[in-house]
């Protein structure tokens, strides 16, 4: 847990609104990626701002008038975090995967001591900066000196790691002087007050409530410094304030409980939408779209799991959230909670004609569903682990589904649309998947060209983590269409995760 035994000091009740209109004109975070190029007779900047075990459902409790002027003039994107065994929700892991834009696995971050990391393989994001563009200024500033001292490296132009002794009201005063005195291009600051009243008192309380209301006075400052400026009005400055993990009512983080796995992008920038709610931003998102607005070109290489906010990338499944349901036979979940379907998007289907009978309803064949609803299932099951899937994505899950009396087994074969393909070449056939396996579960892939006999490509038997598959496929001669299969048996067994289906010409 992040509780980093600094004691919390006094802060200034001025209460700041951020004016909506002033920050639709601020700079872009595009719908697409040729947005940005129209915005660079511009200079581009980025801030970032951390809060430190804040929770977005208390921001919009608490009297936080800047952090909600924010929200109004830009996007809010609720998001959520993994759980044990990958990582707890604490504040080494959430950080460095909020700067590096990759999640533990690779960065392998798990612990508030940074044992064994590989920080030199997925360096921050202002360091990728340093190197793509070493002309641009850094500069990091944290209460929490970990930050600064171990996840941000060398290479950034200025780390400052704020003396315990001034704590949130030092680093905010090191921040509001850089960005008014200086002229950086890349900013990043975190506060830690929050996270000190959730120990301390707990989410629920109004200590806490307290607690966002005098981080919200200071990201107003820091803001403020942006506007005032002198040359704010040729700079095009993309503003995100996240949150490394979240807290539970009574006090504490680093389980599997909702709240503990809750965390957030609240963005400002010239194309967004007042008001507009996204469910397909990630953690890793920081990074990616820090470095997408300075104009830096993301290398595959990288292998960072973050897409950057100003390209979008619009999946079938995601059509789907205004139609989910809530609960049926699930009795944890809560009634409030809607999250799952079995009616495919539009060319989509299921074929459950050697399925089962009986069992859980939401989970009778491959449903869609989201983190949410399928995690709240059942906890501490590693459904927490599934990171690469957004927003909605589909789930056969034959454990949860064998949870109420049932015959037979679960097989159930979800159907993609007929792609186009061309005969003779090359295509990818490319997905987010995630499996857990339990003999003698099964997933296939299988792919028919022209409504031909499926064919397996891609066979599952053992666990499989969170990750992006990308298969080569070799389309027949003369073959104009392709269709794919994702085929799951099994019964009392564990489950498998799909999203993000694509099939292009290599």
């Amino acid at each position: 847990m992040s509780s980093h035994g600094i004691s919390r000091q006094g802060v200034s009740r001025r209460s700041l609104l951020v004016s909506a209109a002033a920050f639709a004109a601020a700079g872009p975070l595009a719908g697409a990626a040729p947005a940005l190029a129209t915005s660079r007779a511009k200079t581009p900047k980025v801030l970032v701002i951390g809060l430190d075990g804040a929770l977005l459902g208390r921001i919009k409790d608490a009297d936080a008038p800047a952090l909600k002027g924010l929200m109004s003039a830009g996007l809010t994107a609720p998001s959520s975090i993994y759980a044990q065994p990958l990582a707890p929700t604490s504040s080494g892991p959430g950080w460095s995967t909020l700067i590096t834009g990759v999640w533990p696995d690779k960065h392998k971050v798990v612990n508030n001591e940074f044992t064994g990391h590989n920080l030199a393989a997925y360096p921050d994001f202002l360091t990728r900066i340093e190197a793509a563009k070493p002309s641009l200024r850094t500069y990091a500033v944290a209460s929490w000196n970990p930050i600064t001292d171990i996840i941000f490296s060398a290479k950034v132009d200025a780390r400052v790691s704020t003396p315990a002794a001034e704590y949130d009201a030092g680093t905010t005063a090191r921040a509001v002087a850089e960005i008014t005195s200086g002229n950086p291009d890349a900013v990043f600051v975190q506060l830690d007050d929050i996270d000190h009243a959730g120990h301390n008192s707990g989410a629920a309380s109004q200590a806490y409530l307290d607690a966002i209301h005098g981080a919200d006075a200071r990201v107003g400052q820091i803001v403020d410094a942006v506007r005032s400026r002198p040359a704010y009005g040729t700079e095009d400055w993309l503003i995100m304030i996240t949150a490394d993990h979240g807290h539970t009512d009574p006090g504490g983080h680093g389980g599997s409980s909702r709240p503990e796995r809750q965390t957030f992008m609240i963005a400002t920038g010239g194309t967004v939408t007042p008001g507009s709610v996204r469910h397909d931003v990630r953690m890793p998102d920081i990074a990616a779209s820090a470095l997408a607005h300075l104009g830096i070109a993301i290398d595959p290489a990288w292998g960072l799991d973050g897409r950057p906010v100003q390209q979008p990338a619009p999946d079938a499944f995601d059509a789907l959230r205004d139609r989910l349901a809530g609960p049926v036979d699930e009795s944890g979940i809560g009634a409030g909670v809607l999250g799952f379907t079995h009616t495919p998007p539009a060319g989509w289907s299921i074929d459950n004609s050697r399925m089962g009978s009986g069992g859980i309803t939401e989970w009778r064949g491959w449903s869609f569903t989201t983190d949410e609803f399928w995690t709240k299932a059942e906890r501490d099951q590693r459904r927490e682990l599934n990171i690469r899937a957004r927003n909605v994505f589909a789930v056969a899950d034959g454990d949860e589904w064998s949870d109420k009396s049932f015959a037979g087994s679960f097989d159930s074969t979800l159907v993609s649309p007929a792609y186009d393909v061309t005969g003779g070449a090359r295509a990818t056939l490319a997905y987010t998947t995630y499996y857990r396996h339990e003999a003698p579960q099964k997933g296939e892939v299988l792919v028919s060209y022209d409504e031909g006999a499926p064919v397996t490509v891609k066979t599952y038997t053992a666990d499989t983590p969170s990750r992006v598959e990308n298969l080569t496929l070799q389309v027949p001669a003369g073959a104009r269409t392709a269709r794919v299969r994702f085929r799951y048996t099994g019964g009392n067994n564990w489950y498998w995760v799909i999203d993000g289906v694509a099939l292009t010409a290599s």
